[in-house]
């Protein structure tokens, strides 16, 4: 493969912070109570791009080139930078941006993953997003071969059911983050997404017939509620001036959890000799246990038997560490209130002593007077 593709990557991979940089930019623009149904109508967003990207990309490729669809893509990236600068205003007010340069100690990336131990509340979310994301990115890495290989999915069918999650995770950003966020609140509703998680990586793990399969990508859909309920809930403790820096760190999280997760489901895989290795030759049968590639000489009549009654070990482990995701929730402060209880009285003392200063300027004006 061209050298070329992976020097690209990599540069895209250091400017890959656009979700970082937009979730600050809504925290900034939004108060409290609308916070995590804009975060909802972002993620929402970005899966019904999902949705239609790979559609529109597969019917352009059958009419054009794959170099047109290319530059296409650059045109529009470049046309969104342009509308960024020119249309988009700063949300940022002047008098709480940092005047302090920019110092190798603000931007080292280990630094700020020591800084996340110095913060109960933001290491407490640090782990549940580590804990939760880590199995979700394993799943989408693998799951579309899963479902050829493992339960017979044709390439319409794999088709339909991306599609299916794709728009009842826009239904479930959108109108049912916002009744849960309305009626239950932040901590609830990332307690009920990390739920519906552990069910559906569990019934990932142990399905054998469509139909289960299909219940377990309505409730995939569903957890996608935890990510903005989180990102809302980590806005409303930090300050408005480090709301960016808090944000990276959760998205750091969910980086790392990027690369992570792939390997931990394959290497998870490999322990139980399932092999997912995709031969188009080979027909493909909906009996999982003879879809089960055994290497000869290390088969064992455990491994076989644990392989034909559970065909995804690696969704049944992420499932346990939703479980453990779920259990940490449960730590999180019960309101908003115990939540900012420290912050709201800092802002107070701002508040306070920028009233002081007011009021002595004011006296000192009169007395010039």
């Amino acid at each position: 493969m061209n050298l070329w593709y992976f020097a690209l990557i990599s540069i895209s991979g250091l400017f890959s912070v656009t979700f970082t940089v937009v979730y600050a930019y809504v925290a900034d623009v939004t108060d409290e109570h609308s916070r995590s149904s804009a975060y909802g109508l972002v993620t929402a967003t970005f899966a019904a791009s999902l949705i239609t990207s790979p559609a529109i990309g597969a019917h352009l490729a059958r009419l054009y080139s794959e170099n047109f669809i290319i530059a296409l893509s650059a045109l529009v990236a470049l046309v969104d930078l342009l509308f960024i600068y020119f249309c988009v205003p700063e949300s940022l007010p002047e008098r709480l941006r940092s005047n302090q340069k920019v110092s190798w100690n603000k931007v080292d990336p280990f630094g700020s993953l020591r800084n996340i131990t110095h913060d109960r509340f933001i290491y407490l979310i640090c782990l549940i997003v580590l804990l939760s994301y880590l199995p979700e990115a394993g799943q989408y890495s693998c799951f579309f071969v899963y479902l050829r290989l493992m339960l017979g999915f044709s390439e319409d069918e794999v088709a339909y059911f991306i599609a299916f999650i794709g728009i009842l995770s826009c239904i479930a950003q959108t109108l049912l983050l916002a009744i849960l966020q309305k009626y239950f609140g932040a901590k609830e509703t990332i307690m009920v997404g990390l739920f519906f998680q552990t069910v559906q990586l569990a019934a990932f793990g142990i399905a054998t017939s469509n139909g289960v399969m299909w219940f377990a990508g309505g409730l995939a859909a569903l957890s996608s509620v935890t990510y903005p309920s989180i990102s809302a809930f980590v806005s409303v403790y930090a300050k408005e001036n480090q709301q960016g820096l808090v944000q990276g760190m959760v998205n750091g999280v969910r980086g790392l959890c990027n690369g992570l997760g792939p390997a931990l489901f394959g290497f998870t895989f490999y322990l139980f000799n399932v092999d997912l290795g995709y031969s188009s030759s080979a027909s493909v049968k909906k009996n999982s246990s003879n879809l089960t590639a055994i290497n000869a000489n290390t088969k064992s009549i455990y491994s076989s038997m644990f392989s034909r009654d559970i065909p995804g070990p690696p969704f049944l482990f992420g499932a346990f560490l939703a479980t453990i995701a779920l259990m940490f929730s449960l730590l999180l402060p019960n309101s908003k209130t115990d939540f900012n209880g420290t912050r709201n009285d800092t802002r107070t003392i701002e508040q306070k002593a920028r009233l002081l200063n007011t009021d002595e300027t004011t006296n000192d004006s009169i007395q010039s007077k």
